[in-house]
């Protein structure tokens, strides 16, 4: 992961399934701050953009510097976020997990980076959603967190994926099974606790919503 603001990934990367993942070493974090890699005194990564305009652009040198000074793995892909990018799902998320054993994440920021850096290095845009963030940071986690769900593992037990067990969207029920508030009565369906496997399976494949994920 690339960023200027590496800060904001050790807090979230140490806690749960992640992070429980992290310590059995079934996946490798590793966050690079581009201001280590620029040549300037201040450390500024930025600068204005040629042509006019406002804001800043991440400047070419330190993000081809920052990906020159990362190992690569033998199966690996560059991600650049991007508002433009392919769409970011469910699949892909899959299918990264188990083509890739390396994914290089850059977070931009500002009005976003130099594009001489895809001339550079062959790197794939990807968008997580059709709105613009303020930096790629939050995606990158989004990334790393799908992905790492289909890593062999992560989740102790592959039916542990929502997409195998019931289907995404599929509504779900726990104790107690019947719940008073404000003098009504809310009531888990009876099907879910019939005991009779076929028909909680009918009932849940008739609740997957047709656009669901599994």
């Amino acid at each position: 992961m690339i960023t200027i603001f590496p800060e904001l990934f050790p807090p979230y990367l140490a806690e749960s399934i992640l992070g429980r993942a992290r310590e059995r070493e079934l996946i490798q974090t590793e966050v690079h701050n581009l201001r280590d890699f620029t040549r300037d005194p201040h450390k500024k990564v930025d600068d204005k953009p040629y042509g006019g305009g406002p804001g800043m652009v991440l400047q070419i040198e330190p993000l081809a510097r920052a990906l020159a000074h990362i190992p690569r793995k033998r199966k690996n892909l560059v991600v650049l976020f991007s508002a433009t990018g392919k769409q970011f799902d469910a699949k892909m998320a899959a299918a990264w997990a188990k083509k890739y054993d390396q994914i290089i994440m850059i977070a931009g920021r500002y009005e976003g980076v130099d594009a001489r850096i895809k001339k550079i290095a062959k790197i794939a845009e990807i968008s997580i959603g059709p709105y613009v963030l303020t930096g790629g940071e939050l995606p990158a986690l989004v990334v790393m967190d799908a992905v790492a769900r289909h890593v062999p593992g992560v989740l102790g037990d592959a039916e542990s994926l929502e997409e195998k067990r019931h289907g995404i969207g599929v509504p779900t029920y726990t104790r107690p099974e019947i719940f008073s508030w404000k003098g009504k009565k809310y009531r888990v369906p009876p099907v879910l606790v019939s005991g009779d496997h076929k028909k909680i399976d009918a009932w849940r494949a008739l609740q997957k919503p047709k656009d669901a994920v599994g």
